[in-house]
């Protein structure tokens, strides 16, 4: 039944393949996406939006039967077609999470933040996937990682206010600085890289101040959460403990449930006489680290002091 198949236009097979994946139908679901994907061919980038859709929708189902290299297959595609979508970015990350492949999961995980840093799922997959590679290739683990792109901000949804007439991927170049990936911005993230390295290697000599510069340069580049957090411990055995503060706050706007990031500012905070921000910062992490050693002694002298 060929005919009878193109009668069904692409909207309506799309939606009948969610229907079937609601009732735990993946392959048939899958076929319904694929011949949708078949009908849209013709269309080229007029249909990318849709295309995207459908091959995220149809890697959810490769997801669910266990076939995760199809899944990866699909998201990748996706992505090409609409870049940094979320749902294919967290698909991937759970397909190679499954295949093993820790560091591109981990990137994925951390590149979907990037999006939309509310996603509790993507939090939970970089902690994951920090303990995975922590075991696998130990301390020196971020060596070892594939470079992780920059989110242009015309793909960020966190702080998206939508602007009427302004649909989120036709951003003019004036607002979205970064929205070459691949130009200059894969080059300014490798060098933030390797100034934060830099700033790492200072700070196991015991050099701070110069640790700072290098962080302070790095940061310039690339805002990530862990060059803020190394920079405000720096700052804390500078005995610059506004500065610290600063920091952690500026690393916990980027990962709300940061560990180090809250304990760094617990201590900051304490050095500023501020005890009941201190002990709040603190019990804040104790949600995420119950048995965190070192921030239930700092709390115990919080409660005494």
């Amino acid at each position: 039944g060929f005919p009878g198949a193109m009668a069904a236009s692409p909207g309506a097979l799309r939606r009948a393949g969610n229907e079937e994946f609601r009732r735990g139908q993946y392959g048939p679901a899958a076929a319904l996406y694929t011949r949708a994907l078949q009908q849209l061919e013709a269309a080229g980038d007029a249909a990318a939006e849709e295309r995207s859709v459908l091959l995220s929708n149809r890697a959810a189902c490769h997801l669910k039967d266990g076939a995760c290299s199809l899944c990866v297959d699909d998201c990748s595609s996706a992505l090409e077609l609409v870049p940094f979508g979320i749902k294919p970015l967290l698909r991937r990350a759970a397909a190679y999470e499954a295949l093993e492949r820790y560091a591109l999961a981990y990137v994925d995980y951390k590149t979907a933040l990037q999006v939309d840093c509310s996603v509790q799922a993507a939090h939970d997959g970089v902690n994951r996937m920090t303990k995975a590679l922590v075991e696998k290739d130990g301390v020196n683990w971020r060596q070892k990682l594939p470079p992780i792109p920059t989110v242009p901000f015309s793909a960020q949804t966190r702080w998206s206010v939508p602007s009427p007439g302004h649909p989120g991927a036709n951003t003019s170049p004036a607002t979205a600085p970064q929205g070459k990936p691949g130009g200059s911005t894969a080059a300014g993230m490798e060098r933030a890289r390797t100034l934060k390295e830099e700033g790492n290697e200072l700070v196991k000599k015991g050099n701070h101040k110069k640790a700072v510069e290098k962080y302070t340069e790095s940061l310039k580049l690339n805002q990530e959460c862990a060059t803020y957090t190394n920079r405000a411990l720096c700052y804390l055995t500078l005995k610059q403990y506004k500065e610290a503060a600063q920091d952690c706050t500026e690393a916990l706007k980027l990962d709300p449930k940061n560990v180090k990031a809250l304990y760094r500012r617990a201590q900051a905070f304490k050095e500023l006489k501020d005890n009941k921000s201190s002990i709040a910062d603190i019990k804040s992490l104790l949600k995420t680290e119950p048995k965190n050693t070192a921030a239930l002694r700092l709390l115990q002298e919080l409660n005494r002091a």
